[in-house]
């Protein structure tokens, strides 16, 4: 074998000797030399060449990518994950609102919640090669870096999913080679961090989705599926999956909506089906459908699956969404605080902090996906809502003009506005609100951010309860409704009751409280202020009481709600206090907050905190009831107006000018308080009161409407089976109604005693009433006056049951007044004679002045200012007195017959007037008798006869008896000239009086 071989090898060698010997052989291989060397020069250049570019190229790229941080695994997936998810909003039970304000909404899904639909159609559309890549695609790069070098028109892209996470999470849209080399080393880097299902599941809840059916931006496939087609991603059809998964190529081209959710027309919604069919012929060239599913999926009309007719929840429900956001935000400052180790206290210190952490809130609560879980009843809410929108008879609609800030010349509208609130006394939840009439003519939120002066339905809260918690009165203590004039460094007030010319007198407090009287408020105010009684107020929720204590405790018009505002919020929150036994728990309309895991973040927590005792809280609430139960109640109306009947107690208020009006009225279980007013406050309700209900009236007839809407939907929300039920401690006592201690004898002889509700804690009736004394006493201009011992008897009354200066100066203090009326015609107590000594002038009354109608004999006043009564006079045969009669009584007499009449005025001191002028009622003429018959047997006519006597002179009826009102004619001498003159017994009055 070795020899064949060997053989082979030397024949070869002779004929390559051969070969290379012929001439032609050596002139190819020596141009085959300079061919080869050339080869080999141009490969050296070549690849020296490509060396030395692709080291410039990779320097190039790392001086790119040169200040690009080198990230953690757990930095990638933070800032990847990082995207922001739309908070959404939820009423009581669960019931779904809406997702909070936000410029962009954006629900987050899984990646096993997602159609495959949806899946193939982006990875046909976006990144064919998504599953074999390792984060870029060489050859789609170098692609597109030709047609960006080349400018090309034909710009295909070279991005895979993967690199427009990065671009999307991590870095900018920024056009440049520097961004783009740091997306595609991040995008590589990531590639070993996250798996392909998480980069897919990251990729589809960031990309953006154009607009939904309400106008508003959307990013995030659950978001889209549901916003335009109405379906979970899960539920998405192969046209529908095809039309989304076309869209972030250019998202405002091609979604269907236009900014106010309308759907396009024409072209414009054509650009969107043309790019569905291009992502379902990718899909089929791809192998993810079928040729028979593509042409199916092509003839299929997409149009019919849009959604119409969706409302943004600020659409829906503009108060609750902006009520709930400003709410959640303030609540998660607390929580981000607290999470950097800050307290709410340094938090509320800190102007800079604050501020700072109220940014974080509100972006956390439009971005972070919290859950926000209100306490407001869907069911309640929509129909009060709805009662408030049908009420017809709010007022007239003011109008402004102003200029805005271009210059134009606009009209404004002011409507009556509405605010109401409804809340659960022993939580504290609010059920349902009532922010105004129309939130695009104002947006402010009239129960919960308008700030108003409370008016009477302060009295309660400031007056009333304190005084019985303080154990100054009971239910039914006596209390004073007398007008006084009080002086301070600003000039002198004199207030007045709602009505100016009702002044009551000694009355029981419950009536004071129901008829809402302000006198008697103020003076009870009075008596009080020194214990401080607005810190009750403070501890019930008011901020501005709080903030203003000692000026509101300083002012006696705070009384009235003079100086005292709250929010509707805070005046419910306060008379829920009272139903509540008298224990504060603070009103909330947030239960809890999750996250967008599930984790609850914050939870409502219910505190009480006593502010009056249940005995107190009980006993202001029998009087409240008053309001609403009995005719003298200024709720009454309201109460009459309800479809159903409940234990309700309440008070109503007025501000001045009838700026503001309210109604809260509460039972056992929950507390509903409605305003009524214009948001500028320089318009009054009462401006058109020809045209217009009073405003007591509509607030009235509001509060029922929206009660009974209530009632309709939630009868046991309205409480129509439980009622208030008085705790061991409030106890009934009797007492002297005049001076609210204990009865005594005469007290109870007079008919005086009356019984009513007491803290049996604080205050019982057990001093012995001892006010009550003997006395006489005479009118002079409707007032009652003490009588002296010179004021003629036929002036005077009484005589029986009177009271003490004592009493007097005890129940006027601390402004005084007029003692005669604290039991005056109009009191309840008007057999019990309360007089003042009157400062009388010391000379005769001025005379009057006489006049004669028919047999009406009139006169005027006397322009004395101590005159007590008048006396008629008949003058002649010794002036007969024919009737005295009190000035209270109208200056008119009928008189009895033919005469002169004349009228004198009489004073305190017994001084008579001169002598009026004199009148005269004629006699009527006499028949004419006839003349007699003469007979032969007749006597003489010169003899006469008794028949023929003519008619005693007496005729002018001087000897008549007295009409039927001489009844009261006194017995005293009528005045003659022996009678003793006015000044003689003037002097006699004197000495009498001296003595």
């Amino acid at each position: 074998m070795r020899d064949k071989l060997t053989n082979w090898l030397n024949k070869a060698e002779d004929t390559y000797n051969r070969l290379t010997a012929a001439k032609w052989f050596k002139r190819l291989s020596i141009t085959g030399g300079v061919f080869w060397n050339l080869a080999l020069i141009l490969a050296i250049v070549l690849v020296t060449g490509g060396t030395f570019a692709a080291s410039v190229g990779a320097g190039y790229f790392a001086s790119l990518v040169d200040d690009e941080k080198l990230r953690t695994a757990e930095e990638m997936r933070n800032e990847i994950y990082s995207y922001e998810e739309t908070s959404e909003m939820f009423f009581a039970d669960e019931l779904y609102i809406g997702k909070v304000q936000t410029d962009l909404e954006r629900e987050e899904t899984k990646l096993e919640n997602v159609s495959e639909h949806a899946i193939n159609a982006v990875l046909a559309t976006e990144d064919e090669y998504f599953n074999e890549h390792e984060g870029i695609v060489p050859k789609a790069i170098l692609r597109g870096l030709f047609q960006d070098i080349s400018n090309s028109d034909n710009q295909t892209g070279g991005s895979t999913l993967t690199q427009q996470l990065i671009k999307n999470q991590i870095l900018t849209n920024e056009v440049s080679y520097e961004r783009k080399a740091k997306e595609i080393l991040l995008a590589m880097r990531l590639e070993k961090f996250m798996s392909k299902d998480e980069i897919m599941e990251a990729y589809l809840n960031i990309i953006p989705y154009g607009r939904n059916s309400a106008g508003s931006n959307i990013a995030g496939i659950e978001t889209a599926a549901s916003g335009i087609f109405n379906v979970s991603a899960s539920e998405l059809t192969l046209p529908q999956a095809a039309f989304i998964a076309g869209i972030p190529k250019a998202p405002f081209r091609y979604t269907p909506y236009t900014s106010v959710g309308e759907i396009k027309e024409g072209d414009y919604l054509q650009f969107g089906i043309d790019r569905m069919k291009t992502v379902l012929y990718r899909m089929e060239e791809a192998g993810y459908i079928t040729p028979e599913e593509y042409e199916e999926a092509l003839a299929y009309d997409i149009t019919k699956d849009f959604r119409q007719g969706e409302q943004r929840s600020y659409e829906r429900y503009p108060y609750i969404t902006v009520e709930l956001q400003k709410r959640a935000a303030r609540i998660l400052m607390d929580v981000l605080a607290e999470e950097d180790g800050i307290t709410p206290e340094e938090l509320e210190e800190n102007e800079n902090l604050y501020e700072e952490y109220a940014i974080l809130a509100e972006r956390a609560v439009a971005s972070n996906g919290y859950r926000i879980h209100s306490t407001i009843n869907k069911e309640v809410y929509e129909a009060q809502k709805k009662a408030a929108e049908a009420y017809d008879s709010y007022g007239s609609t003011r109008t402004r003009k102003f200029v805005n800030s271009e210059g134009e010349e606009v009209v404004k509208q002011y409507p009556v506005q509405v605010g109401s609130m409804t809340i659960e006394n022993h939580t504290g939840r609010i059920l349902s609100f009532v922010g105004g009439r129309d939130h695009e003519v104002e947006n402010l939120n009239h129960s919960t951010q308008a700030f108003r002066s409370i008016g009477s339905t302060v009295k309660p809260l400031l007056v009333y309860g304190p005084a019985i918690e303080l154990g100054k009165i009971g239910a039914g203590s006596p209390v004073v409704d007398v007008e006084f004039a009080y002086q301070d460094s600003s000039g002198v007030w004199t207030p007045e009751n709602f009505i100016p010319t009702s002044e009551q007198g000694i009355m029981p407090a419950r009536n004071a409280l129901a008829e809402s009287q302000n006198l008697p408020a103020i003076r009870l105010f009075a008596q009080i202020r020194e214990q401080m009684p607005v810190q009750f107020m403070a501890k019930a929720g008011f901020s501005r009481i709080a903030e203003e204590s000692d000026t509101i405790n300083a002012n006696y018009s705070s009384a009235l709600g003079g100086g005292v505002e709250g929010s509707v919020e805070e005046l419910t929150n306060g008379y829920s206090m009272v139903a509540n036994n008298g224990k504060f728990v603070d009103a909330y309309m947030i239960e809890r907050i999750e996250d967008a895991d599930g984790n609850i973040v914050f939870e409502q927590e219910v505190k009480e905190e006593e502010v009056f005792s249940p005995q107190s809280a009980y006993i202001l609430t029998d009087m409240l009831r008053d309001v609403f139960k009995t005719s003298r109640g200024t709720a009454n109306r309201a109460n009459n107006w309800l479809n159903f009947s409940a234990d309700f107690a309440g008070k109503t208020g007025t501000t001045q000018d009838a700026k503001d009006v309210w109604l809260v009225g509460y039972n056992p279980n929950i507390t509903m308080t409605v305003w009524l007013g214009y948001g500028r406050e320089e318009y009054r309700l009462n401006e058109f009161p020809n045209s217009e209900l009073q405003p007591s009236t509509r607030v009235n007839q509001v509060w029922a409407s929206l009660m009974n809407a209530t009632y309709a939907v939630k009868p046991k929300m309205a409480d129509t089976d439980n009622t208030f039920q008085a705790p061991e401690g409030v106890v009934t006592r009797s007492f002297c109604g005049i001076s609210g201690l204990a009865p005594g004898t005469a007290c109870s002889n007079a008919g005086l005693v009356r019984s009513d509700l007491f803290n049996a804690n604080v205050m019982v009736p057990t001093k012995a009433d001892d006010s009550l004394t003997s006395n006489a006493y005479t009118t002079v201009n409707g007032r009652r006056y003490n009588a002296l011992s010179s004021t003629p008897r036929e002036f005077v009354s009484g005589g029986g049951i009177a009271v003490s200066q004592e009493f007097v100066d005890r129940m006027l203090a601390p402004f005084g007044g007029d003692a005669s009326k604290l039991l005056s015609g109009s009191s309840r107590f008007s057999s019990v004679v309360s007089a003042s000594n009157l400062n009388h002038d010391g000379v005769a009354p001025a005379g009057v002045g006489v006049s004669l109608n028919g047999r009406t004999l009139t006169w005027s006043n006397s322009a004395s200012n101590d005159v007590v009564g008048y006396r008629v006079y008949r003058s002649g045969g010794g002036n007969s007195l024919l009737a005295s009669i009190p000035e209270s009584r109208s200056n008119a007499y009928t008189v009895p017959g033919p005469g002169s009449y004349f009228v004198v005025a009489v004073d305190i001191t017994g001084r008579q007037s001169p002598l009026s002028n004199t009148v005269r009622v004629a006699a009527p003429e006499p028949e004419p008798e006839p003349a007699p018959t003469p007979t032969p047997s007749s006597p003489s006519t010169d003899e006469g006869s008794e028949d023929s006597t003519p008619p005693s002179s007496g005729g002018d009826g001087s000897d008549s008896a007295p009409s039927s009102d001489e009844e009261e004619t006194s017995t005293e001498e009528p005045a003659t000239e022996d009678t003793p003159s006015s000044d003689e017994s003037g002097e006699e009055s004197s000495e009498d009086e001296a003595a």
